[in-house]
């Protein structure tokens, strides 16, 4: 059968879900990260090898790097962009030399994935990630206070902000703060609203247009590189895939993966096709946009989001929501099944089991610094995609 190969992201040692709960499981394979090393420093292949050596001593592959992030530098083309891309292609060289032939990034301004509320509570008892924003427009009005956020809400929206704003405690502030700037993954940067606010005056002055430029400066750069490596480089979109606080996006929609995948035209610049992060906007396609771009996918992300009407959204299970997992899957096994016929030897992909809900007994644990990440909402999305797989394999 011609599956797609399962696995889990893991944090490294510190994981409150080991490799060995992964491996039960049933995943044969982990995706993580270095995240010891500060961002914009090259990877050691000493560290590489290490860690390649502790995942395979309990029977598991590291299947794709998540990520090695790209520096806030290289993003503005500021500072020591220039030495930051050449580490950023060491890296590349030091995880080829390795045997790691897939790497995540992403290119998002200032801040990573938003959500708004970390323990939204659903109807059975489970919790889950969600984004509101009028939430959002309370951070950026009364929090961030950036100068012309009212502009991007509705009149209705901000007088929902500012009632859902005086709900707050003083220490409710600081949570809600905390839980919207500093969920890097992996990491924890300690940043303050003062460190955001000087950010974003980083991006003064760059544009949806000048950011892409900076994309394409970028790829241009780093994808020779990848490609001499033997690595396959897959860009994640943005979540939520659209603008915030001011800053273009540049990842979000099927016309920006067909610019992406023009600006180098490599199988080494390639997708993580991320189900979860196109899903809120309605237009994206997801069956097609595989349909269409499959030969560029170097590794799926599976989750699921339900859209609201008024703009929210929240993590649903694997099979529910916005999403068709049925239509999505297939295609992926179809894209996989043509790969094969190709003899391309990358025709298998990895993928993972997304922001699982956070149920049963991992209700009372406490809350590890990974959002979405507990193991028993994952190991049902594993499972519910799993049984899914093998069903349409059947008819392929």
């Amino acid at each position: 059968m011609n599956l797609m190969e399962e696995s889990f992201r893991w944090y490294g040692p510190e994981d409150p879900v080991s490799l060995e709960f992964i491996k039960q499981a049933g995943a044969s394979s982990v995706i993580t990260s270095l995240h010891q090393i500060p961002y914009g420093d090259p990877w050691p292949l000493d560290a590489i090898l290490e860690r390649k050596e502790f995942i395979e001593a309990t029977g598991l592959k590291w299947a794709a790097v998540e990520s090695v992030p790209v520096h806030e530098d290289i993003k503005t083309r500021t500072g020591r962009y220039e030495e930051y891309i050449e580490n950023y292609k060491t890296s590349l060289t030091n995880l080829g030399k390795a045997g790691i032939e897939v790497v995540i990034y992403n290119f998002m301004p200032v801040l990573d994935w938003v959500r708004t509320d970390l323990r939204y509570t659903l109807e059975d008892g489970s919790e889950c990630l969600y984004f509101d924003p009028v939430q959002f427009a309370a951070f950026e009005m009364f929090l961030l206070k950036r100068e012309g956020a009212e502009a991007d809400y509705t009149s209705e929206q901000i007088e929902k902000a500012k009632a859902f704003f005086a709900t707050l405690t003083e220490e409710g502030k600081k949570d809600f703060e905390r839980s919207l700037i500093d969920v890097f993954p992996g990491t924890k940067m300690g940043l303050s609203i003062e460190d955001v606010r000087a950010m974003l005056d980083r991006y003064k002055g760059i544009d949806r247009e000048k950011l892409k430029e900076h994309y394409k400066l970028f790829l241009q750069a780093v994808i020779p590189a990848a490609a001499q490596a033997g690595v396959r480089m897959a860009v994640h979109p943005d979540d939520p895939p659209w603008s915030i606080m001011g800053l273009p996006r540049i990842v979000s929609c099927e016309e920006d993966v067909k610019d992406l995948l023009a600006m180098v035209d490599d199988q080494a610049n390639g997708l993580c096709f991320c189900t979860g992060s196109y899903s809120p906007r309605k237009e994206n396609d997801l069956p097609g946009m595989i349909k269409r771009y499959g030969s560029r996918i170097n590794v799926a992300h599976l989750r699921s989001t339900q859209r609201n009407d008024d703009g929210s959204f929240f993590e649903a299970n694997h099979l529910e929501g916005s999403v068709d997992m049925h239509e999505v899957v297939k295609a992926l096994l179809e894209e996989q099944k043509a790969r094969k016929a190709a003899g391309r030897k990358d025709w298998q992909l990895a993928f993972r089991p997304d922001h699982g809900h956070t149920m049963m007994d991992d209700l009372a644990k406490p809350q590890a610094d990974n959002p979405g990440y507990t193991a028993i909402g994952r190991l049902r999305g594993l499972a519910e995609i799993r049984g899914l797989q093998h069903a349409l394999s059947r008819s392929l």
